[in-house]
């Protein structure tokens, strides 16, 4: 990414060129992009290609002004955090369905990111919808207060993390490092499988303002506040694109409908 595509990533996401490429900056841009760029499968369900390669990437977020899932999401921020000083390192993650049942492996894809400086190395993720708000510190065995809950990240006898939420698994964690195309067959996997979550359901979702969340799911439209959750069906076409244009600033030309297993 060159300086004025880094300039228009930091408008779209709403946040100022940080002065330094440190942990509090890290949150800072981990938390706008949470509430401006969608966690949303709507390509698999449109016909739309997904190509793990920076430019197109980069592209869904700037000029389509489109979210995406893990790959595409964590895949456009790792490029903007190098274009602003970290590095940074792409992991594979299995996410943990329920206790004992691992998803496919690069499954979902992490982010390990390092200030030039030194200092702690952080695991940041855009791309796991309802997740941590903020970077979690890497090598912290304890609890991880974060206003999306409390995280750790724990140890397993393969040589793994797991990181959890609330107590609860969320996906195990691979420390070697690996590059946008080891995920390519899986991604297509998750486009076509009639197995896969994202071919089975339609979701975009951002975090809102004060910790609440928006999520439209098909014809459902979700808002969650603190203290309430409040849910409303469209009934028509044109109430659904008025509400992915409204809450999430997506255009759409058709409704997105998911396709039959």
């Amino acid at each position: 990414m060159d300086s004025a595509q880094t300039d228009a990533y930091l408008q779209r996401i709403g946040a100022a060129r940080p002065a330094r490429a440190d942990a509090e900056a890290l949150r800072e841009l981990q938390l706008h992009h949470l509430m401006a760029v969608p966690f949303e499968n709507l390509s698999v369900h449109l016909g739309e290609e997904i190509v793990l390669e920076e430019k197109p990437l980069v592209d869904k977020v700037l000029r389509a002004r489109r979210g995406g899932f893990c790959y595409e999401l964590n895949g456009a921020f790792g490029s903007l955090l190098v274009a602003l000083g970290w590095s940074v390192t792409l992991l594979a993650a299995r996410v943990i369905s329920e206790p004992g049942r691992l998803g496919p492996p690069y499954d979902h894809l992490v982010l390990r990111v390092e200030s030039p400086d030194g200092g702690d190395a952080w695991l940041a993720d855009v791309g796991f919808g309802d997740h941590c708000h903020h970077p979690l510190r890497l090598a912290d065995r304890g609890d991880q207060t974060d206003p999306g809950g409390t995280f750790r990240i724990a140890e397993v006898p393969d040589g793994d993390l797991e990181v959890l939420k609330d107590g609860k698994p969320q996906f195990r964690l691979d420390l070697r490092p690996r590059e946008l195309g080891d995920f390519e067959a899986t991604c297509w996997w998750h486009r076509t499988s009639p197995k896969s979550r994202f071919t089975r359901s339609l979701v975009c979702s951002r975090l809102t303002e004060g910790g609440g969340r928006v999520t439209l799911s098909g014809r459902r439209l979700v808002t969650t506040i603190a203290g309430g959750r409040r849910e409303e069906a469209l009934t028509t076409d044109d109430e659904v694109l008025a509400a992915y244009r409204t809450n999430f600033g997506i255009e759409l030309d058709r409704v997105p409908t998911a396709r039959e297993p």
